[in-house]
């Protein structure tokens, strides 16, 4: 086959004057360390988001490790207590709760959102269970008021998985405003992009504190960064800064980023208004145009109240087409695609939990037929076309009855 003339990416990365301008300042003012741009990144994306607080990390997945670290320090939590996670998520979720000593518990998704089932919770808190961990997905939030409510109820931590979801909205409130803390993402593959990247969002001063130190090896909260020194006028005080600058307090990581990043995101933010519009109308576009072949192919709908950010376009095949066949046509045709999520049935979680999955059948069944493709700000009206001629030639193909059909 022919090499496609045409590439649909998953993501994309837009750099403009404002990028360019913030990175080069940066670089004149030959300090790299968090500063300027980091501080104003972290507190814009907080406040965007209803919370008080925003640390910058080096990744979603950091910023999991570090939320589920500090509330567990916090909360005095003890080791093998519960956390309950979706049954469909990405792995780094999971991961991070077992990195830090505790047990996912999962439940099964819903079938038309994707995301975490507020009826199968209540069910699987026991008197272990710390916390729940709802994923937005695909930039769609979960339905927060019930979670929320059982959260409240059982006396629970909430931390909202909002990697995928930044600026999406849930009954007129952004995600991560509903938790004791929140996490995005900031890598390649998101609405809102430096490169690498992860923000941690709070209303909690001392969990602030806590995932500040861990982000730096667990260093003294009394000295954080360059600045904590510069200027004290108080003598006492400078002395102890001086004594503690090496002091570390709890068992931490490397988890922080540069300048670079902070102004590749400050830049961004003044860009998010026209960057949602786009996505959102990409979106609906698709549905559109894409809804001639419902009878196979299950499109995303929008929770009721909330207003998607839309990461990605999710899709699942349904009665009978195999998916199979779909992605590796899109493929051979330049639309990258992905798998959706799947979790339960990845060889290392197999080895830690041996074969469960088909104890959540919505997450199984959307695991083995569903996949996404993207819908961001880069892709063009012609891009979008080209999109859904693919899926035309492909069912134009797969109607055909066989060559040997009597």
């Amino acid at each position: 086959m022919d090499k496609p003339n045409r590439h649909i990416s998953l993501g994309h990365v837009q750099i403009g004057d404002l990028e360019k301008q913030f990175v080069n300042e940066v670089l004149d003012s030959n300090r790299l360390s968090a500063g300027k741009y980091i501080h104003g990144f972290e507190t814009e994306v907080a406040a965007l988001h209803g919370c008080r607080y925003g640390i910058m990390c080096n990744s979603g997945a950091s910023a999991l490790s570090i939320a589920i670290a500090a509330l567990k320090e916090r909360g005095e939590w003890n080791e093998d207590d519960e956390v309950i996670v979706p049954a469909l998520t990405y792995i780094s979720v999971p991961n991070a709760i077992m990195q830090c000593g505790l047990q996912p518990v999962f439940v099964d998704v819903d079938p038309a959102y994707y995301t975490i089932n507020p009826h199968g919770i209540k069910a699987k808190i026991t008197r272990r269970t710390r916390a729940i961990i709802p994923a937005h997905l695909f930039g769609f939030p979960c339905l927060m008021g019930d979670i929320k409510s059982l959260a409240v109820e059982h006396n629970l931590s909430l931390i909202e998985d909002a990697s995928q979801a930044m600026f999406a909205q849930y009954q007129q409130s952004p995600v991560g405003s509903f938790g004791d803390i929140a996490c995005f993402s900031t890598d390649a593959g998101q609405p809102l992009t430096t490169g690498v990247g992860g923000v941690i969002t709070t209303n909690d001063q001392a969990i602030a504190v806590i995932c500040r130190s861990l982000q730096s090896q667990g260093r003294d909260p009394i000295y954080l960064t360059i600045d904590d020194d510069d200027d004290l006028q108080d003598e006492a005080r400078r002395r102890r800064i001086v004594e503690r600058r090496f002091s570390y307090v709890r068992l931490g990581h490397s988890y922080r980023v540069t300048e670079l990043e902070g102004a590749l995101g400050l830049a961004q933010l003044a860009d998010r208004d026209t960057m949602l519009r786009q996505r959102r109308a990409n979106a609906h576009w698709l549905n559109q145009k894409l809804s001639r072949f419902s009878e196979c192919l299950q499109l995303p709908d929008t929770p009721p109240n909330c207003a998607p950010s839309w990461s990605f376009y999710p899709i699942v095949a349904k009665n009978g087409l195999d998916r199979a066949p779909v992605v590796d046509y899109l493929e051979a045709h330049g639309i990258e695609t992905r798998f959706m999520l799947p979790l339960l049935n990845q060889p290392i979680y197999k080895k830690i939990f041996g074969n469960i999955e088909n104890r959540f059948p919505v997450a199984r069944g959307l695991s083995q037929n569903g996949f996404y493709i993207g819908c961001h700000q880069g892709l063009t009206r012609e891009d979008l076309a080209y999109i859904v001629r693919r899926f035309e030639a492909f069912f134009a193909e797969y109607e055909k009855p066989p060559d040997d059909a009597a």
